[in-house]
């Protein structure tokens, strides 16, 4: 475990709230992370990163299929807005779609750094530890 990197600050941006208990207990239980940023709607985790004082943000777990705004939709709004300064936060999109465009879509942005089939597990978040490595 020493060899893993601790997770300063994750955010959730999913409108399953199932989906946000399974993966707030797979991270509690890991111990991997240290803060946790829950958001059911992509709007208002934009809305808070626009925020001055906000924490920096590590990693943005991302459900792609989401009411109002998607989860592409946030990527472009967010990379618009932000810039460089978004491309440098690790964004795992986590899907239950099983179409190939949508990966494709995924890779299209630098900030995406893995697609993940919904539900997040423990081996993904140790590989999302170990992308921080490098």
């Amino acid at each position: 475990m020493s060899s893993l990197v601790k997770i300063p600050v994750t955010m959730i941006i999913d409108d399953d709230s199932i989906d946000q208990m399974l993966y707030k207990r797979i991270i509690d239980r890991s111990g991997l992370v240290e803060t946790v940023l829950s958001f059911y709607y992509a709007e208002d985790a934009l809305a808070f990163l626009r925020q001055p004082d906000r924490p920096d943000i590590d990693v943005i777990l991302l459900d792609i299929n989401m009411p109002g705004m998607s989860g592409f939709e946030f990527l472009q709004a967010a990379e618009e807005e932000f810039g460089e300064s978004f491309a440098d936060i690790v964004v795992i999109m986590l899907t239950t779609s099983l179409d190939p465009k949508d990966q494709e879509r995924a890779s299209a942005h630098k900030c995406v750094k893995a697609y993940f089939d919904k539900p997040l597990n423990n081996d993904q978040l140790l590989q999302i530890s170990e992308m921080l490595q490098g």
